[in-house]
């Protein structure tokens, strides 16, 4: 045996040289009579602890603690340190166990220190020393922790031999634990399981609080810092679905997760698996019964390519791209060590199940394995292995400085030139420019494997949600992305990776939305509003049944998803319909979807179910409207199609729930020998309907009794026309405004009806036309322009209506006083209902009620004389200029604005709520709304809207105020 004095050797440059001293003046008073000891080995000392204030500390700490580690031969003093951790297993009292572990950590992370920076250790035998005192510490502590439980009453013994201090429990080691291959300022990764049958609770004691508890002991006998320090930060997060399952796990809970939900990554993970402490039998059965799960012989090309993903997850970075050793992370940045093991690992899970000589856990093995094997060229193989060992080398000596658990090299000079200097290097600029070719070496390598594949990072860096913590590369790219909260986002995608929601749920499903992961992100950034995106899009995912279809459609489609997305970001209505109702999305299914936007010819229920009725035109108003709007949001619609087509879906819905309210009337009452028709008003009368718009209604009957409705009554009940009607008309209103299980569908406002809410809600032929003649006032009148009979009970009676709306609007009028009467209407409503802003694009002036007003007015005045009457304001502009009745410069600007402002007005009510400004929303969406108004800014939109709007408002004046005079 060799004393580790005689075998020491300086690692570099002293760094800082007074550091150095007072390390020296502290050391020598502190060991007493061996200060020659420390004499004789301080050259190879002073570096180290000029270095590494911890280290430094260490021999400061405990006087007798570096003599007896420079006078013993290192590896007998590393079993005697061993030892001692294994006896703490059997110490009673648990703070002295706590105490004595501590003190136990610190000799030994000064023994393996000195042993690696003197060159005696190489990296084999430095993580082999950390990981067999994890070992022997984790067995200790399960020990002590069983000791407690035994005291409280909950199990009855402490077990002994091979089952371990809780027959029935066991730990397995993963990661670096797994492989022997800890760091020095490592946690130690390890899951608990147990089987509830085995453990030895006592009468009444459930096993799983047990377990449980355990779990929490180990935290404080490990993890918990005292004045002593700790001895490990454990994680327990390798278990399956640690956001939502206990930190000890039944062992037959554990297995079903992996057969169902089970990632590549956890197959990954698995490699290193290995039983550490617990019932050893136990453990070695789950690990067996784990092996189909991780090894397996037959892969389909979907789970090679998902395997793959482990990879192309990590960005690739060119290889002329600057690598630097300021403030690299040495395990997950680019060129780290996570590339080389992922470089491993992917090779081993696809080819590991039909050769079980590439299986080995630790990461170098498995590379000389693969390269015997044919598949790492020999060159390749001996670079990343040196360069692992070199990787590993600074990412212990970045450790060493003060116990952090950090992986990255310092930003700041001062600090990394004590990492170059413990790495043997005395000039930075040499250290740095020697770690940067290590990185690039890596990454280049790293980037070559399954090249040509579709990448699965984005232009903006890597995307990894493997794993169960976070990852600072991606956390740097969800920011650069525009996500307010990159930590709850990468929680999501973990969620749904883990299978929390039905879309994820079969392995297909998540091998699916490892590829759509990183192409729903670069979508939501592009909108401009990524949250709100994703926010959205993750209400819609998680209500749907199942995911296979719908991410191969999209995988398929980008085109069609990134649509879905812009709708996420911008139409929130929408949104909302398909996160409530994901069938919704049918619609975009159909080839035609971007064809013309017809509407069935015939509604798709029987008109003598009135509930049925009632649903299913709900259901169909969802389908139809949301199909709507995407055309809307997508810029295939304009705003005369999109108008016409929720004209269209009204007509048809009204058309279908018509028949099934008057069925359900005569059901209640008996039939009535009569005829009715539904009058549209407002902009269902115009076909100029929005998302937002409400259906303003009027019914008209008529008894079919010659002597004028007086004797006519229904056949069961007895009711007259005005009550037969009236209980039709509050049906009719029912269906169309109820909510039902299946939504809802229009406000319906009967207000425009002769004499309003005063007058009955259904009106009577007779009454119709002997107010129109006698009573009606202007602006009734011009409500009336937009009439249209959209369902009657016969054609006949639908021409009869048709024909009395013509006849009321062309009767003769005069035009000074016509126009006196709008001009009023108008500066009435501009009193009580002023504008809210330029993007009031209705009451403004210039907006759509002046244009409406203006196209109305010319109707009215010259319809007596046969002038042209259209409910649809564009088109009666167009008609009255066409018959040369107002000043072509006038119709022109006023028909000009009006397109303009139903352009602007269809995007609008379909993405936004009312009152919101434009100028707030994300610039993608005001692209959008530029399109939309034909012009590529939206600063050149907001001028060419201000212009239109001066001029409709001028052309207003024109039309109308000039006959007032």
């Amino acid at each position: 045996m060799t004393r580790l004095l005689e075998r020491l050797a300086p690692c570099g440059p002293i760094a800082d040289p007074k550091a150095a001293e007072r390390a020296h003046e502290a050391i020598i008073r502190r060991v007493g009579e061996a200060a020659p000891l420390v004499e004789a080995a301080w050259p190879a000392l002073a570096p180290i602890f000029a270095a590494s204030p911890y280290l430094s500390g260490l021999a400061r700490r405990d006087g007798q603690r570096l003599p007896s580690i420079l006078t013993a031969d290192p590896e007998a003093r590393l079993a005697q340190i061993l030892a001692a951790a294994e006896a703490v297993a059997a110490e009673p009292d648990f703070e002295t166990a706590r105490r004595a572990m501590r003190e136990l950590k610190a000799d030994l992370h000064l023994l393996t220190a000195l042993a690696d920076l003197g060159g005696v250790w190489d990296l084999d035998a430095v993580t082999a020393a950390l990981t067999r005192f994890a070992d022997a510490t984790l067995h200790a502590s399960l020990a002590q922790a069983v000791r407690l439980e035994v005291a409280r009453g909950a199990l009855t013994h402490v077990g002994e031999g091979p089952d371990g201090p809780a027959p029935g429990l066991f730990c397995i080691a993963m990661g670096k634990h797994g492989a022997f291959e800890l760091n020095y300022s490592s946690d130690i990764d390890f899951s608990i399981f147990y089987a509830p049958e085995a453990l030895p609770v006592a009468d009444g004691v459930e096993p799983q609080g047990v377990a449980v508890r355990i779990a929490n002991h180990l935290g404080r006998l490990l993890a918990e810092r005292t004045t002593d320090g700790y001895v490990f930060r454990i994680d327990l997060r390798l278990r399956p679905d640690p956001s939502s399952t206990p930190p000890a796990m039944p062992i037959d809970a554990a297995l079903d997760y992996y057969e169902s939900v089970g990632q590549n990554w956890e197959r990954a993970a698995h490699i290193k698996a290995r039983i550490c402490a617990g019932d050893l039998g136990r453990g070695a059965a789950f690990l067996a019964e784990l092996q189909p799960f991780i090894w397996r012989k037959n892969l389909d090309f979907a789970a090679i390519a998902d395997i793959h993903s482990i990879k192309r997850q990590i960005h690739a970075y060119k290889v002329d791209d600057r690598l630097t050793a300021k403030g690299a992370d040495l395990k997950l940045g680019r060129g780290g060590i996570r590339e080389i093991e992922f470089f491993v690992q992917t090779q081993q899970l696809i080819l590991g199940g039909r050769h079980p000589d590439l299986r080995s856990p630790r990461t170098l093995e498995a590379l000389a394995a693969l390269s015997d094997a044919g598949h790492v060229t020999p060159e390749d193989r001996d670079y990343l292995i040196k360069a692992y060992r070199d990787l590993r080398a600074l990412e212990h000596r970045a450790q060493m400085i003060a116990d952090d658990q950090t992986h990255k090299l310092p930003e700041s000079d001062a600090d990394r030139k004590r990492v170059a200097a413990l790495w043997g290097h005395a000039g930075l600029r040499g250290f740095d420019a020697a770690v940067g070719q290590i990185l690039k070496g890596v990454n280049r390598r790293y980037g070559a494997l399954f090249k040509g594949e579709e990448a699965l990072s984005s232009r903006f860096g890597s995307l990894v949600f493997t794993g169960v913590e976070d990852d600072p590369e991606t956390l740097a790219t969800l920011k650069r992305m525009g996500f307010s909260h990159p930590e709850r986002v990468a929680a999501t995608i973990r969620g749904w990776h883990h299978g929390h929601i039905a879309a994820t749920r079969t392995e297909r499903g998540r091998e699916l939305f490892t590829r759509l992961a990183p192409r729903l992100l670069d979508a939501a950034n592009a909108t401009g509003a990524p949250d709100d995106a994703f926010n959205r899009f993750s209400d819609f995912f998680a209500g749907l049944s199942s995911g296979v279809q719908i991410q191969s459609l999209f995988l398929a489609q980008p085109r069609l998803f990134e649509l879905i997305v812009e709708v996420m970001a911008f139409a929130p209505r929408l949104a909302s319909t398909l996160a409530r109702r994901p069938t919704a999305l049918d619609a975009l299914l159909d080839p035609a979807f971007f064809g013309p936007m017809e509407m069935p010819t015939e509604p798709p229920w029987d008109p003598a179910d009135f509930e049925g009725a009632m649903n299913a035109a709900r259901r169909l108003f969802r389908d139809q409207s949301f199909r709507i709007g995407v055309r809307v949001i997508s810029g295939t619609a304009g705003a005369r199609d999109a108008g016409a087509a929720f004209a269209d879906l009204a007509d048809l819905i009204v058309g279908g729930l018509a028949p099934a309210a008057l069925a359900e009337v005569e059901r209640l009452g008996g039939a009535f020998p009569g005829q009715v028709a539904v009058v549209a008003l407002g902009k269902a009368g115009s076909r100029e309907m929005t998302a937002k718009s409400d259906l303003d209604l009027m019914t008209l009957y008529a008894a079919d009794d010659p002597a004028g409705q007086g004797e006519a009554v229904s056949a069961i009940k007895g009711w007259a026309a005005d009550s037969f009607y009236a209980r039709f008309t509050q049906r009719l209103t029912s269906a169309l405004s109820a909510p039902t299980g299946e939504g809802t569908l229009y406000e319906v406002d009967l207000k425009l009806r002769p004499s309003g809410t005063k007058g009955p809600v259904a009106v009577s032929f007779a009454a119709f036309e002997d107010y129109y003649e006698r009573e009606a006032e202007t602006w009734e009148l011009q409500a009336l322009t937009r009439a249209r009979v959209i369902w009657a009970s016969s054609p006949a009676f639908q021409a009869r209506a048709e024909a009395a709306i013509a006849t009321a609007l062309r009767r003769a009028r005069d035009p000074k006083k016509t126009a006196v009467d709008v001009l009023e209407m108008r500066q009435l409503m501009e009193d009580e209902r002023p504008g809210k802003g330029d993007w009031d694009l209705k009451l403004t002036p210039g907006g759509l009620v002046d244009i409406e007003f203006a196209a109305q007015f010319l109707q009215l005045v010259h319809a007596a004389q046969g002038g042209p009457l259209a409910q649809n304001t564009g088109e009666a502009l167009a008609a009255l200029g066409r018959a040369g009745l107002g000043d072509p410069a006038a119709l022109a600007a006023l028909e000009g604005a009006w397109r303009l402002e139903q352009d602007l007005s269809q995007l609008l009510k379909v993405a936004l709520e009312d009152g919101h400004d434009p100028d707030t929303e994300p610039k993608a969406f005001r692209a959008l709304l530029a399109r939309a108004g034909g012009v590529r800014e939206f600063r050149s939109l907001k001028t060419k809207l201000a212009k239109a709007k001066v001029e409709a408002r001028a052309a207003f004046e024109a039309v109308v105020r000039a006959p007032a005079k």
